[in-house]
């Protein structure tokens, strides 16, 4: 299997709708800080060595002037070297929402299968997540929402429900039309109003 390079992945979502944060490869301390301009930013270091970036450190958030872009981006560099071949990928933080994993894998006998969850640290502490297999329906991915537990507090009280229930059908259709094994957005900061794709992982 093949990581898919960050930047194409998040293209690929956009061309099924799905928008994922204003992210660009950076190379230098200066890419970054040009970057950030006036905005708070995150760096993280993409490495097929490295599959989970928030435990090895690899993540730096809240980025808010040069003293501080600089420093975590030497950081990252650092321990890169034991990590190449690697890339540096700065991003706009997302403020205020609640962290879901949406995604998808390969069953060995059900085929492509698609997943809905309780995100970011707390995938594994809580496992609440649903699974439908590929295609599903409108119905499919309502059902999906309303049967986890977090159901309430991922939705904002129903709120966002149709918003996320469309981000499950856009996934489901994108892994239906395209050569991929594994996909994880995780997480997807979802506010009442909007919602913005953090970090995308998507093999081939």
């Amino acid at each position: 299997m093949e990581l898919l390079d960050y930047i194409k992945a998040s293209v690929l979502l956009e061309k099924y709708g799905i928008k994922s944060i204003r992210s660009s490869y950076v190379s230098t301390p200066e890419e970054a800080i040009k970057f950030a301009g006036e905005k708070n930013i995150v760096l993280k270091l993409l490495s097929s060595k490295a599959l989970h970036k928030s435990k090895a450190g690899l993540v730096k958030v809240g980025l808010f002037d040069e003293k501080h872009i600089r420093s975590a981006f030497g950081d990252l560099v650092n321990k890169g070297k034991e990590l190449k071949p690697y890339k540096i990928v700065a991003q706009e933080m997302s403020f205020g929402g609640i962290e879901v994993i949406i995604g998808s894998n390969i069953d060995q006998q059900f085929g492509k299968m698609v997943l809905i969850g309780l995100g970011g640290i707390y995938v594994e502490s809580f496992k609440d997540t649903s699974l439908r297999i590929c295609p599903i329906t409108r119905q499919d991915a309502q059902d999906m929402v309303d049967q986890l537990k977090s159901r309430d507090v991922i939705t904002h009280g129903g709120k966002s429900r149709d918003m996320i229930v469309g981000l499950i059908l856009k996934v489901a259709k994108l892994v239906q039309e395209n050569d991929i094994s594994e996909l994880d957005l995780n997480p997807v900061i979802i506010r009442e109003n909007g919602y913005d794709v953090v970090d995308i992982r998507i093999l081939k």
